[in-house]
């Protein structure tokens, strides 16, 4: 094991509170300091749902918190595609678990009540501005003035990463798909059976809708835009003017029509500008590491996004276990995480191109969905091998792992 004993870690919204409780279960003892206040929303007001894959689900395992996670999730073991009225089941893959769609404020809950319980400390409020490093340690300097010191810092805080500019001031920064997110609960009752989620292309732009426990259905749509908005620029347009702009790009859709008509301007989620990252060469330096969306953050298109910052918070703490130093942990935690993360990461592009089809693509769309299938969705070789992916927290790592 490293001399590593503590850990900073930066951002409690999902890899920081996960990372946490795997450096616990590794022997280190790590404080989450959190930018927003704890009475926030969720991690800064977020709202909406994710998608949590198997292989998520499974990470979450490795830090005792898969049971109560899915405990508040919905579970998805269908998928159909739909253009107009043409619709393809997308193929079950076997011996895969169901997908799982939780509230993403909910989910910040759980994994802080289930890090607090194993002992991990919180600290709000703590917004970093600027860290110090020496050669046994690393101090984190705080915007209200106060600082922490500790063996390590692990940068979580998500797509616009502090961290990531103080490990590499060069470093890229995230990029617009094109896509405008949304979502709500509609009282329109699709006739999909529970546990089945579309993924419509209608005439204007892409939607997704699921039945809803308890009655309505759940729909998140991606309107394409010409240029980002950042999530408090979208959220000052008020939410019936983006509500009218729905129905009127879904009005003519089945049932796209009938969630937007059926949905309240009160109850509308505004995503914001949907971003993804470029590969960020640079994941480490010093005494600094990020995990999670800092330093991978595929499209939503991926449904892996949470799931690969999960599994990610898990990584580190096995190589910090296992290995004797910090740098060396670090690149092997590099080489077991880069290639797979960047996978999903391309395979999720591809499929962003199909999400604002021009007027030619919108014509042969019908024709092309099962290529579609084939090709951007791969479906057994490539989402079932994502999906399959299990990591066994307890076997040891090895300075030079092989790479998954």
């Amino acid at each position: 094991m490293t001399t590593a004993r503590t850990a900073i870690v930066i951002g409690g919204g999902i890899a920081g509170p996960v990372t946490a409780l795997a450096l616990h279960r590794a022997g280190i003892t790590a404080t989450v300091h959190e930018a927003y206040p704890a009475t926030a929303a969720g991690v800064g007001g977020i709202g909406g749902t994710l998608a949590l894959a198997p292989n998520g689900v499974a990470a979450l395992r490795a830090v005792g918190a898969d049971e109560a996670v899915t405990a508040i999730a919905t579970p998805i073991d269908r998928t159909v595609m739909a253009v107009g009225r043409r619709r393809i089941d997308l193929p079950t893959l076997a011996g895969v678990p169901p997908l799982r769609v939780v509230h993403r404020a909910e989910l910040h809950r759980v994994l802080h009540d289930r890090a607090v319980a194993e002992g991990v400390a919180f600290a709000y409020g703590r917004r970093l501005v600027a860290v110090e490093q020496t050669d046994s340690g690393v101090t984190a300097r705080f915007e209200d003035g106060s600082t922490a010191t500790a063996d390590l810092l692990v940068g979580a805080d998500g797509i616009r990463s502090t961290v990531r500019g103080l490990i590499d001031p060069a470093a890229p920064g995230p990029r617009f798909t094109g896509l405008l997110g949304f979502e709500a609960v509609a009282r329109h009752e699709v006739s999909a059976e529970a546990g089945t989620m579309t993924f419509a292309f209608g005439r204007r732009g892409y939607y997704l809708y699921w039945p809803e426990p308890g009655g309505g259905t759940r729909w998140g749509a991606n309107l394409p835009q010409q240029r980002p908005m950042s999530l408090v620029e979208a959220r000052t347009v008020p939410a019936e003017q983006w509500l009218d702009t729905l129905r009127t790009t879904y009005g003519d859709d089945d049932p796209g029509g009938e969630l937007m008509a059926t949905s309240s301007a009160d109850e509308l989620q505004v995503v914001g500008s949907l971003q993804i990252m470029p590969p960020v060469p640079h994941w480490h330096r010093g005494r600094m590491v990020l995990v999670g969306d800092a330093a991978h953050a595929p499209s939503n298109s991926s449904g892996q996004g949470a799931s690969l910052a999960i599994e990610s918070g898990v990584q580190l703490a096995r190589c910090l276990r296992d290995l004797p130093d910090v740098a060396s942990a670090f690149d092997a935690y590099v080489r077991l995480r880069r290639t797979r993360v960047e996978k999903v990461a391309a395979r999720a592009a591809r499929i962003n191109h199909t999400k604002a089809p021009g007027p030619v693509a919108r014509t042969l769309m019908p024709l092309l969905m099962p290529l579609l299938v084939r090709t951007a969705m791969d479906p057994e070789r490539t989402i079932a091998h994502e999906q399959r992916h299990v990591i066994d927290f307890d076997a040891p790592v090895t300075a030079e792992p092989a790479l998954r």
